[in-house]
This record gives C-alpha cells, structure tokens and sequence, in this order.
C-alpha cells in the first residue's frame, strides 16, 4: 500500500526548521510494511494544500498529513480540510474536556484561542493527542477510481506527532491493510569509506537473493549496511536475512563494531563494565565531544572519571606538563605531543585507560605538513600507549565528529583484548 507524506509549515521551506517528521515517518511505515512513495513539503497556504490533497489522492490509498492545526492564525489545515471534505468544524465535548485537562495541569484557564482546539471536522474521527491540545484528524474518502483513500491529519510538533504515529495510526493501518513482512538488520562499520567497504563485498551483494536488498546508509566517521528482507512467510525471511547476515560478519570483520541501533559510546561503556575499568579522556582537537558522547549512556559514572579539554598549549604545559621543548620541536599535533597527553591524564585522573586527541580541524590553521583534518589519537592502556595519525579532510564538523569515533573505535578494539 502506498503512502504519501505532506509536511505544511512556512518554517520548514525556509530552513528555520529541519523536517524531520518525513525521515521519521517514513522510516516507521517502512517497518511495518508500508511503501512511502512521496513526501511533499508546502506552506500553509490554502491553494497549495488542495492541490496537494487533490494528487495525493490520486497516487496513494493513505495520505499522512503533519503541521498547520494549531490555534494560531497561520494554521489553516483544519479549515481547508473542512473545504476539501466538503464538511464544516463543530464543537467536539471530549476533545474540550482534554484542553481543559492540559490546561488545569498546567495551572491556566483555556482562552478562547484554546477552545477552538476542541473544533473538527464534522466527518473526521477525531485521535487523542495525550501530549497536546491539537486532536488529529482520521478522514475516509472514496476514490474517483474506486476504493478509499485514508487521510489523516496531525500536528507538526514531532513528539505529539509521533505520539498518534505509533499509539493509534500505524495499528489502526495495519488492521485495515495487510502489509508484507518487512524485516531489518543493519551492521555497523567504522574505518572505511562507503566505496572501499563496497568494492570489498560486491561479490556477496551480487549473490544476494531478490527478496533481500542492501542499502548503504553513511554519515561522517561510520557506513552502517541494512540488510531489508520482504515477503509473506515470517520464519522463512528472518532465516534468510540472519543467513546473509552471518556470511557478511566474516567479510566486513575488522571494521564491523555492532548491530542496529548500538553506538560505538554504549558498546565501549559495556566493555568497561565489564572489565571494571576506569576511563578518562583529554581532548584538544575534539574540546570534549568525545567526554560529551560517553557520558550521555545512562549508568557511565561507573567507568567515566572526567575530562581536560587542554586546547591552548599553555594548558597542556601549565596542567599536563607537556614540556615546551617537545611542543618546540614537535608541535602540539604529535604523536609525542599526544602521548605525553595520555600518560598525564592517566596519573592525573587514576584511570585505566585515557583517550587523548590533538589535531587541526580547521577551517584554518593547516599547514604544507600538518594540512586541516591532520589528527593524533592515543589511547593509553595499563599497559602501554597506541598512538596514530589520522588525515580527516577539511570539515572541522566532520573532522571532530570523525576523529571521536575513530578514538572510540581504537578504544573497544584494545578493551576486547
């Protein structure tokens, strides 16, 4: 079953807000089995929404609308929808007894503005919103072809949205529509690009069954390979899916570091746990984003001791006691410089383990030798210090983001040891 997405808001064709309810909504019907075949985004602009309506419903048999049903005069979804459904709005008692609820908990008496929350479409059913005023709307309309086209409206503010999404919509669908089996797994790769990790699979792709499609989905420091099998015979497609799964493991084992919706920070915190061991980080090149993603895993106080972001040098001589002939002759990105930088926060901070990083993230300060995206991690253990260099690019965003992934990764494969 076809499904088209209309996102509605000004704000979102000007930039000021990234849309993501299209990514995350379509990315929820994909798991359920339902086919997203296109998402527009208009303003809120009455021509603009009829005609949107108008040629959803012509393509789709379920149309999901976000934005544009608030109470302010700029959201006109609910009256046009009023006109596209030849119906009016009428005043709906439950719905008012929720925005009378919402506003006693939050200690305000509902305005007139407010009120007019509780109007609908007359020939709408209307759906809970458990986190907001703004009810969304379920319409039926039947085809110029034949059949139904399912429309449903809701608000624009993500978590409301999502709310409906997953408590009411996506089961309401599935009863209504019967959906092929759709199952994911996704591997998780760090340390080679999207071409390289391509070329050294291409055999095993080629061999892949039809009913089994890779997609590769990058972003700065990590490839993660989906693997999405279809089909009506649930058992049959999982079997298959973990089949590929495994043989792909072994091809793509050094670079593999989790599955599905891990993160490099929860598998190195898992692995610390596990090793009751301490962990400290100092950080020129990546000020604290590395310190940033560690601690924000739940229960990370067991194994995390602190951070330094030691970006000037008279930080890293006056605190670290870098000494200034090493900086002299070797430059603050250093295998030497860096080193010295993990050994003294591993005294410092009492740890096990430290990652220390010190690199040119740009967009200046790059030389003939040292050129924007040079970076230096080390990772000091109790036993010894791995130190190694690192040529990024000339993002600083992607340089920083790279470069903590990249000490995270060097980190779990020395804590697998």
């Amino acid at each position: 079953m076809n499904v088209e997405i209309i996102n509605i808001g000004d704000e979102l064709l000007i930039g000021q807000v990234i849309n993501t309810n299209a990514s995350w909504m379509a990315e929820q019907l994909n798991l359920s089995g339902f086919s997203v075949s296109q998402v527009t985004v208009i303003r809120d602009d009455r021509g603009d929404i009829l005609a949107s309506l108008s040629g959803a419903e012509m393509r789709a048999g379920i149309v999901l609308i976000s934005g544009g049903i608030g109470p302010t005069k700029d959201d006109i979804t609910k009256h046009t929808l009023c006109e596209f459904f030849g119906s009016r709005l009428v005043f709906n008692e439950a719905a008012y007894r929720d925005v009378e609820e919402i506003f006693a908990r939050r200690g305000y008496a509902v305005t007139e503005l407010n009120r007019q929350q509780a109007e609908l479409p007359e020939h709408c059913t209307g759906i809970p919103n458990k986190a907001g005023t703004a009810r969304g709307m379920w319409f039926e309309k039947d085809r110029p072809g034949g059949g139904k086209t399912v429309f449903v409206s809701m608000p624009g503010v993500p978590f409301e949205m999502k709310g409906m999404m997953t408590g009411y919509i996506i089961p309401k669908l599935k009863e209504l529509f019967h959906t092929p089996f759709i199952y994911h797994k996704t591997l998780l790769t760090q340390g080679i690009g999207e071409s390289f990790l391509a070329a050294q699979i291409e055999e095993w792709e080629s061999a892949l069954p039809p009913q089994i499609k890779l997609a590769y989905l990058p972003q700065p420091g990590i490839v993660r390979l989906r693997l999405s099998g279809t089909g009506k015979e649930e058992d049959i497609i999982r079997a298959q899916v973990d089949a590929e799964v495994a043989r792909l493991e072994i091809l793509i084992a050094e670079y593999l570091f989790g599955h599905d919706e891990e993160t490099l920070e929860e598998i190195v915190g898992q692995l610390l746990k596990k090793k009751n061991a301490t962990l400290a980080t100092v950080e020129s090149c990546t000020g604290g984003y590395i310190a940033h993603l560690i601690t924000s895993i739940p229960g990370s106080s067991a194994y995390f001791k602190g951070s330094l972001v030691p970006y000037a040098n008279e930080i890293k001589q006056n605190i670290l006691h870098i000494p200034d002939d090493l900086l002299e002759k070797h430059g603050a990105v250093s295998r030497e410089v860096v080193t010295e930088m993990a050994l003294a926060a591993q005294t410092m901070f009492n740890v096990d383990y430290v990652v220390a990083t010190s690199g040119i993230a740009g967009p200046d300060g790059g030389t003939p030798e040292k050129p924007v995206g040079t970076t230096w991690i080390a990772i000091a253990t109790p036993q010894e210090v791995i130190a190694k260099q690192y040529a990024f690019g000339d993002s600083r965003d992607r340089n920083i983001r790279r470069t903590a992934l990249q000490a995270l990764n060097m980190l779990r494969k020395n804590l697998k040891i």
